[in-house]
């Protein structure tokens, strides 16, 4: 039996309400209200005083935010919800708005205020609703795609070889032209420039308009032609060679110097995305591909500072994002992974900014392990004469203080070190040999006091119960916002293109991200919100509520068995 299904009537009727209410705990009336606390003059700081009225900031900031939580970030799918979806229409008051205002409303250079302002507003509001903690802020970035082809690479070792050979071209060029006797009015010794080339175009240009007239002249043809149109085709020879092939890569190799900035690479498709190894790899081949580096910082899972950057090492980013985050003097501790544990980090965080560091180095748990301990080749097992400032290893070999050293790594950190040598007299003619190197020159150690102090300092805060327990924080705060970005929302790739879009992008996203972990817990927490539901696992019941909760706060008492 099948219920009645006949399509040879003629009209439907249908019955629909003329009013439409939102209730009181839906997340368009928290973006809503969030947005609208905004302060009016930063949401109208840039209103057109010309030309057609534009629409209000905060509706589109408002349709922009509900549409990202809703895993919705193309313009065109985002106009389609105002077209169907009531808690769209019920924000922009059924105002029609085409996809071409969205995006540009998206990657506009008044939005980045706008979007700053939001995130202080929000962290004032966590605070006001103690909803943060002032212990710690926790810090960790990750790899995002950029809105371009994965096969648009520009490599800056690759340019730099080609650019060399370049250079090396023009060079045997300009003496050939010497030799031949071309006046030029340049003198170069190593590669031409971009304006020397064109300056040289010109001069061969002029000689060959005197040439043209001097061969026009000319009444008696002379076999194989009169030395004036031989020069003439020498000089047009010349002249083909620069404006066809050296000038035009010159002029492409000083554009891409020029968009490098320090990187290693960029896409041709949007220059500010740099090649990087992403963590999502399908082919497992370790394959580059353009992409950003977005750094966040978190408190109680909750997204209070962002900031994209090109390059994709997180060591370097560290203190150039804590510098770019307002709010950083309410906390008290700064935990990152072993990911940002270098020298400069430490001494930056400690000396200007004067904060704790909960952040290990690198070789940290590598070092506590008994097998590093127990290895008597490692120079920190070695046996140490601090009154006469030298080292015995392990086979008896001598190493006294020699000189001091200072070394600057790529990007201009300088370290210092204190040389320790081996003794040229040691006590056997045995341990002799063992001083020197297999190419026989003295053996060396290099001891960094600054980093010893720094690596003894972290494993002490990191060895106390209390700042242990913090530490152990990290994987749930910070790294659930990544899951929930790229598992539940499925936020992998941008989709605009510029260093300044993709942050307004994504400032965008993880406000949303925040609205949402918000209105679950208002939802929570309110008579209208989501009712008590008991499950079976392992042969207990517990509180579903109580289990959602913990996966937004995970300081919270966890699986609570229902009495």
């Amino acid at each position: 039996m099948y219920k009645n299904y006949n399509m040879n009537q003629e009209s439907l009727e249908v019955q629909i309400p003329y009013t439409y209410t939102i209730r009181p705990d839906h997340i368009v009336r928290i973006i809503s209200d969030f947005v609208d606390s905004l302060p009016l003059d930063m949401l109208l700081k840039n209103t057109p005083h010309t030309g057609r009225r534009a629409f209000h900031p905060a509706m589109l900031l408002k349709m922009t935010l509900y549409a990202y939580s809703q895993g919705q970030t193309s313009g065109r799918k985002i106009q389609a919800m105002n077209e169907d979806n009531l808690p769209m229409k019920w924000l922009t008051q059924d105002t029609s708005i085409s996809y071409r205002t969205i995006n540009r409303f998206r990657v506009a250079s008044s939005t980045q205020g706008l979007i700053k302002q939001m995130y202080l507003s929000f962290y004032a509001q966590l605070k006001e609703q103690d909803l943060v903690s002032d212990e710690a802020i926790f810090v960790d970035g990750t790899k995002i795609k950029a809105d371009a082809n994965k096969y648009s690479f520009v490599w800056r070792k690759a340019t730099e070889k080609n650019e060399a050979k370049l250079d090396q071209k023009t060079s045997d060029l300009y003496d050939e032209m010497i030799q031949a006797g071309v006046d030029t009015s340049i003198e170069a010794e190593e590669g031409l420039s971009p304006q020397q080339l064109q300056q040289l175009a010109t001069d061969l240009d002029h000689q060959i308009s005197d040439l043209d007239e001097e061969v026009s002249q000319e009444k008696t043809p002379q076999p194989g032609g009169s030395p004036s149109k031989r020069r003439r085709r020498k000089l047009k020879k010349y002249r083909h060679k620069i404006t066809t092939d050296f000038l035009p890569r010159k002029q492409k190799y000083t554009i891409y110097n020029a968009t490098f900035q320090g990187r290693n690479s960029f896409s041709k498709t949007d220059l500010d995305a740099t090649f990087m190894r992403m963590k999502e790899d399908s082919m497992r081949n370790g394959q580059l591909k353009p992409g950003y580096n977005l750094q966040i910082a978190t408190n109680n899972q909750y997204v209070l500072n962002y900031q994209v950057f090109p390059n994709p090492t997180d060591t370097r980013t560290f203190i150039p994002f804590l510098k770019s985050t307002a709010i950083l003097n309410d906390f008290s501790y700064v935990v990152a992974d072993a990911g940002y544990g270098s020298e400069s980090n430490y001494g930056a965080l400690i000396d200007d900014l004067e904060k704790t560091p909960l952040i290990p180095y690198g070789m940290m748990l590598k070092e506590e392990k008994k097998k590093f301990k127990n290895d008597p080749t490692k120079s920190a097992n070695w046996d140490y004469n601090a009154a006469d400032d030298f080292y015995v290893d392990y086979q008896g070999v001598y190493f006294s203080f020699k000189n001091y050293s200072i070394r600057h790594d790529k990007y201009g950190f300088e370290r210092k070190f204190k040389i320790y040598e081996a003794d040229r007299n040691q006590p056997t003619a045995e341990l002799d040999q063992l001083a020197k190197t297999p190419k026989g020159r003295q053996r060396k150690i290099y001891y960094n006091p600054a980093w010893e102090y720094f690596k003894n300092y972290t494993k002490e805060k990191l060895s106390d119960p209390e700042l242990k327990n913090i530490y152990g924080q990290r994987k749930i705060d910070v790294e659930s916002v990544f899951g929930n970005l790229k598992g539940n929302f499925a936020f992998h790739r941008v989709h605009v293109r510029g260093k300044e879009a993709v942050s307004n992008e994504l400032g965008l996203m993880l406000m949303a991200l925040n609205l949402t972990k918000m209105v679950k817990f208002n939802q929570l927490n309110s008579p209208f919100g989501t009712k008590k539901k008991s499950c079976q696992r392992n042969n207990t019941k517990f509180s579903q509520i109580q289990k959602i909760s913990c996966y937004f706060y995970p300081n919270c008492e966890r699986f609570v068995p229902v009495p």
